[in-house]
């Protein structure tokens, strides 16, 4: 994770920016990657999911989470 790291332009200049994208990372991580010694995700693994997520579910999570605060405004 270049994130981590100040050797590129890739690096969070942000607390808040990196954090966000940290959380992104272990959702990826834990859903969405296939690992090939468990043959599936950590997540089903673990019985937590029953399915391999996408990216596309990811994003609809994104959105549902923001659509009540675009309300407020």
């Amino acid at each position: 994770m270049r994130r981590f790291t100040r050797l590129a332009l890739g690096f969070s200049k942000k607390f808040e920016n990196h954090c966000h994208m940290v959380s992104l990372y272990a959702v990826w991580y834990n859903f969405v990657k296939m690992h090939k010694t468990l043959k599936m995700t950590p997540a089903m693994a673990a019985g937590v999911s029953d399915r391999l997520w996408s990216m596309g579910d990811i994003v609809d999570l994104i959105e549902a989470a923001e659509a009540p605060a675009m309300g407020d405004r």
